[in-house]
């Protein structure tokens, strides 16, 4: 079996790449909740949201920088450009499994800034 932190990773991939369907149906418990505040809190509207982001951004950017595993959290820091040209976001993922499956979901994003005054960035 895959470590979750590795399923979580799989799971974003997946995502990323239009594939939300098989993400969900991978991974993703019956008791799924997440806390996304622009969409209703269950797991069939978050995987449409996810696939229309991806019809209207098919050649999304979506590198991860590093992944976190702590018992049953895992968390997954990324770089993503809706577009290739576009501003990149920092964005944080936190996973909630039960055993391999995952039950709750957190994700948050910040805009990159051109000019920052923190010499050491995001990533």
């Amino acid at each position: 079996m895959s470590s979750k932190k590795e399923m979580a990773k799989h799971f974003l991939t997946l995502c990323a790449r239009g594939d939300s369907r098989e993400a969900f149906k991978l991974y993703v418990a019956t008791e799924f909740k997440h806390h996304n505040a622009y969409f209703a809190g269950d797991a069939k509207t978050l995987m449409i949201a996810m696939e229309d982001a991806h019809k209207a951004n098919p050649n999304k950017v979506f590198e991860i920088q590093r992944a976190l595993e702590d018992g049953d959290l895992v968390a997954v820091h990324s770089r993503v450009k809706q577009v290739r040209n576009d501003a990149d976001f920092a964005v944080m993922h936190i996973f909630k499994f039960n055993t391999d499956e995952i039950v709750e979901f957190w994700d948050f994003g910040q805009l990159v800034p051109e000019d920052m005054p923190n010499e050491n960035g995001m990533f």
